[in-house]
């Protein structure tokens, strides 16, 4: 596909601009300050409307997303994000609310609607986990940790304590030893048994210099710890802090509460358990609640109601850890989840944890026959298969098998994670995905099962239908080669275009100043 900068046509436009009122010498580059005058023309495509309309929709066909098929990445819930959703965020009145407008204005109530909105959606996620308050500015999950994090050891500080290790087990997510250590602390991994912290290990690992505990339950392989309440009060004897990472809450909504499991933080992600967008770097949303010890730490400012009704933001917190993130997070993405919050309800809620545990049961049962369970029995809201066994036999890796699942129509699950199963395939097919798709996707593993015995190297080729194939994908990353190579760029510049440099073409309309 050509870039839209080799489809540009000198003289061809899409928008007409109606002259300036301005008189033309206002613009000459004497009358501007150094800075602001350019020293050569934008470089802009010139393209008809139409031209750029189907550029960019052929562009996003090449995408692949939640609203084009599954997208069952182990970890993520990836689900459907409804529609109704977005609508809601784009009323005017949200959508073109400035952030510093005045909260109160006599005569008038300017942001009243959405403080409101904000102050209810902690309200929501405090009954959904039983956590005494939240803050929504967190941009993302792994922000939302990092804030926890920050928040402990405010409230280690203010006690006194000399404390700086964090206990996390060995399956847990990457980023909850990253944003410890980031933090300032030391991380001590915690061994599991067949996918389970026992208690046995956590508190022959346990003492006074344990500041928190970060857990994720249901942990990575999609396993609820037992024994949870039982190492929180074990991590209380010593005054550490319980930290719940979030990223499962999607598998016990209305079933359980990290509070009551012994959680004293926990984060969210609202771009994850309650349906907005999710990928592409954001807009995320990581809320973090606290219990009732933790709340004077929380960040500033604070949505609070007064006693007629009206809300505004609380800056009188003196043992605050400050401000996390500008304003009051990714509002537009709170105001989704808070919608979609009151759609479900308390059962709706509970019914997307059911469904969601019943559709990762039914992938365990119907795909155990060709590809091996990373621990038997029952799962909660993933499932995690090893491919170790077609390694070792056909020479097909979990990579082959994710690459030979985008020719089959699927994004591919995650892979080689959690790190504690070798040849990692991470399922987790959301409550959002029919019995239909669900079949379709067990056909198509079943093909590539069929496909590694009879003939691996076609898997080890794939993907053959997409616009680029196989990469060495450690170099791409650490070494990515962007720019057009000079034979293309003279190949496709055509009339209108002047070639200048090596690497892309560079438009120069017709009369165009040169510093402007």
């Amino acid at each position: 596909m050509k870039t839209i900068f080799q489809k540009s046509r000198s003289g061809r436009q899409a928008v007409m601009f109606p002259r300036p009122r301005i008189p033309q010498e206002a613009f000459t580059a004497s009358q501007l300050s150094p800075e602001l005058a350019r020293s050569k023309p934008a470089e802009l495509p010139e393209m008809a409307e139409v031209d750029v309309v189907r550029h960019f929709t052929n562009l996003s066909r090449l995408n692949f997303g939640v609203d084009v098929g599954p997208y069952p990445l182990g970890s993520c819930t990836m689900k459907y994000n409804p529609k109704f959703t977005e609508e809601l965020a784009r009323l005017p009145g949200f959508a073109q609310l400035h952030p510093l407008l005045p909260q109160l204005r006599r005569g008038g109530l300017l942001a009243q609607g959405a403080l409101q909105v904000l102050y209810d959606t902690e309200q929501l996620l405090g009954a959904i986990t039983g956590m005494d308050a939240f803050t929504l500015q967190p941009l993302a999950g792994a922000h939302g940790e990092l804030t926890g994090l920050m928040l402990m050891a405010a409230y280690h500080r203010d006690r006194g304590n000399d404390k700086a290790i964090i206990l996390a087990p060995d399956e847990s997510h990457g980023t909850n030893p990253a944003s410890a250590a980031i933090a300032g602390f030391e991380v001590v991994t915690v061994p599991t048994v067949k996918g389970i912290m026992t208690p046995e290990d956590f508190e022959a690992r346990l003492n006074p210099q344990v500041a928190g505990v970060m857990m994720t339950n249901p942990n990575t392989l999609g396993l609820f710890n037992p024994h949870v309440k039982r190492m929180a009060d074990a991590a209380h004897r010593v005054d550490a802090l319980m930290y719940y990472d979030g990223a499962n809450l999607n598998a016990i909504l209305g079933r359980a509460k990290p509070a009551d499991l012994g959680f004293d933080i926990v984060h969210l992600n609202l771009h994850k358990t309650f349906g907005t967008p999710h990928g592409g770097g954001g807009p995320g949303a990581g809320p973090v609640g606290v219990v009732e010890k933790l709340v004077d730490y929380l960040p500033v400012s604070r949505v609070v109601q007064r006693a007629d009704g009206t809300f505004f933001l609380d800056y009188d917190r003196p043992k605050s850890i400050g401000y996390i993130a500008p304003f009051y997070g990714n509002f537009g993405v709170i105001l989704k989840a808070y919608a979609y919050i009151l759609a479900l309800g308390g059962s709706g809620l509970k019914k997307v944890a059911e469904d969601a545990v019943l559709a990762a049961n039914y992938l365990r049962v119907k795909l155990s026959a060709h590809w091996q369970p990373a621990v038997e029995g029952p799962c909660l809201h993933e499932v995690v298969f090893s491919a170790a066994d077609k390694a070792e036999r056909f020479g097909v890796r979990a990579n082959d098998i994710a690459k030979a699942l985008i020719d089959e129509g699927f994004h591919p699950p995650t892979v080689y994670f959690p790190l504690v199963v070798k040849e990692a395939l991470m399922i987790e097919p959301t409550e959002t995905e029919n019995r239909e798709n669900l079949d379709a996707f067990v056909a198509a593993m079943e093909r590539i099962a069929r496909t590694a015995e009879t003939d691996p190297g076609a898997l080890r080729a794939a993907p053959l239908t997409t616009p680029v194939g196989r990469l060495d994908e450690v170099l791409a990353a650490r070494k990515p080669d962007l720019a057009e190579k000079e034979e293309e760029a003279e190949l496709n510049a055509g009339e209108g275009l002047e070639v200048v440099g090596p690497e892309f073409p560079v438009i120069r309309p017709p009369g165009s100043p040169e510093c402007l």
